[in-house]
C-alpha cells in the first residue's frame, strides 16, 4: 500500500486577495472578517476589496482551524496561541544564530 501526501508550498512573499486566500484556506469571507478583527491574519489595505494577504495568513488560518477543531479552542484562544507560537519562532529563531 502506497501513502501519499499532499500540500501547497507557498512563498512568504505570496500577495493573495480575499477570494484567492478564501479558495486556498476553504473559508468563507466572514470567517477571515472575523480573523482580521482578532488579529489572526493582518491584510495590507483598507477596504475588503484591496485587501492583500501575505503567504503566511495561509499557515495561519490553517493553524487556526486545527487548534479550534482539534482543541476546541475559541477565537481569543486561538488568536493568543498564534501569537505566543510566533514568539516562541522568533525567540528560538534568535538563540539559534547566538549560538551559530
Amino acid at each position: 500500500m502506497m501513502n501519499s501526501l499532499t500540500g501547497e508550498i507557498l512563498e512568504e512573499d505570496v500577495e493573495l486577495t480575499l477570494t484567492e486566500l478564501c479558495q486556498t484556506c476553504q473559508v468563507t469571507a466572514e470567517r477571515v472578517f472575523q480573523l482580521v478583527e482578532y488579529g489572526v491574519v493582518e491584510p495590507q489595505g483598507y477596504w475588503p476589496k484591496q485587501w492583500r494577504f501575505r503567504g503566511v495568513s495561509v499557515r495561519r488560518i490553517r493553524c487556526a482551524q486545527r487548534l479550534e477543531q482539534d482543541l476546541e479552542v475559541n477565537l481569543a484562544g486561538t488568536a493568543l496561541a498564534l501569537e505566543l507560537l510566533d514568539e516562541l519562532t522568533q525567540l528560538r529563531a534568535r538563540l539559534q544564530r547566538l549560538e551559530g
